[in-house]
């Protein structure tokens, strides 16, 4: 039930109206007939929205009507977050808001978007294939979306906010124990192709789309360090470099004297190949580059490292799981869990310890065993 505390205004100025919910709403009429409402959680505050959208419509600008669609919106909505995110945020987002959004809600009047459209939408995507994990960045987006038309006073509430989801399968973690490590060094030491990445990879914990967008400059072969300053991402079918998504993933780190050698050779390719084909061969300064100076595209160099795995009959694993391996490797070598997490360019320790914490107990042991070591020699 609506509050009576109503004000009425004068001809074409609209109403005030207290809702449900509690918050106020204002309704003014349009010089072609429509109605517009601006919602807000005082009075003030839509009476302020209201008199802007009069001042507007007096000076002749474009105003809105309620029947304003959700495709409408997503449009103007990208427009405005095109300078206010990274160049491959931007992307991300207009590739999901038009590849799915507006062709599954485009049509629907905004004022009129419910949380159960929104929760069949989802449903629909992941039968039609969409995984779950793309779905709930869909959803983040449209929230994002869906905040931003309730502060500029064009829908009361996000319905977002109660639709939920699809739950994300996570992959189960996999490591490959000491033996191995062993025999997937041994086979990647020979591996003149994609070798030294392998072995970069095992040893750093390094990210794909960081080894694919490593140059030459980030690297001090003298110094044994490596400066992680930009990654390499695939977007709407184009390879994109942008910079690490927080500040703790822009980091240093120490190579063993495998990957110094490694990288030694690589480093050699790479002369022959631009003393054979002229400077503009690998204009990028990647440290990994395709036979032609290109980029190396993150889905293709997946392919290779299955077939890397089945040729030496290694077991089947992510090439993510290369991070994991080497996160394990030290972490049960006694390596303390913040440096680790450091390696890794975790956000937080915390986010270490929630991935790797089952390892602790050994750690713990291994700890109790060096002590009582200690104390027997006493």
């Amino acid at each position: 039930m609506k509050s009576k505390n109503v004000k009425r205004r004068g001809n074409q100025e609209g109403t005030i109206t207290q809702r449900k919910d509690g918050r106020w709403e204002a309704r003014m009429s349009l010089p072609d007939g429509k109605r517009k409402s601006y919602y807000g959680d005082t009075r003030d505050e839509v009476q302020k929205k209201m008199r802007q959208g009069q001042r507007d419509v007096d000076a002749g600008l474009p105003i809105v009507g309620e029947k304003q669609t959700v495709e409408h919106f997503l449009l103007f909505w990208l427009e405005n977050k095109q300078h206010q995110v990274k160049a491959t945020s931007f992307v991300r987002y207009s590739v999901q808001v038009r590849k799915h959004a507006i062709p599954g809600l485009g049509r629907v009047v905004l004022s009129k978007l419910t949380a159960q459209q929104l929760q069949s939408f989802y449903s629909r995507k992941v039968t039609e294939g969409l995984s779950p994990t793309t779905v709930k960045h869909l959803h983040v987006i449209l929230h994002s979306a869906l905040d931003d038309a309730v502060r500029l006073g064009l829908i009361p509430r996000n319905v977002a906010d109660m639709a939920r989801p699809p739950r994300i399968v996570h992959h189960e973690m996999q490591s490959m124990d000491d033996m191995q490590v062993a025999r997937f060094i041994d086979a990647a030491q020979r591996d003149s192709a994609n070798g030294a990445l392998f072995i970069l990879a095992i040893t750093t914990g390094m990210r794909i789309g960081e080894l694919t967008g490593l140059r030459w400059k980030d690297i001090d072969l003298d110094k044994g360090t490596v400066q992680v300053q930009q990654t390499l991402v695939s977007m709407a079918g184009k390879l994109l470099f942008t910079e690490p998504k927080t500040r703790k993933a822009r980091r240093s780190i120490r190579l063993m004297k495998i990957a110094i050698y490694a990288l030694r050779k690589q480093r050699i390719w790479h002369l022959e190949q631009a003393m054979q084909f002229g400077p503009e061969w690998n204009k990028h300064d990647l440290v990994f580059a395709n036979s032609s100076g290109n980029p190396l595209d993150p889905t293709a160099l997946r392919t290779r490292f299955f077939a890397f795995l089945k040729e030496e009959s290694l077991p089947r694993i992510r090439f993510h799981d290369l991070r994991h391996t080497a996160a394990t490797l030290m972490l049960k070598r006694g390596v303390n869990v913040k440096v680790v997490s450091e390696m890794l360019g975790h956000a937080n320790i915390s986010i270490t310890l929630g991935v790797y914490g089952h390892l602790l107990p050994d750690m713990q042991q291994a700890a109790i065993d060096i002590m009582d070591s200690f104390t027997e020699e006493l």
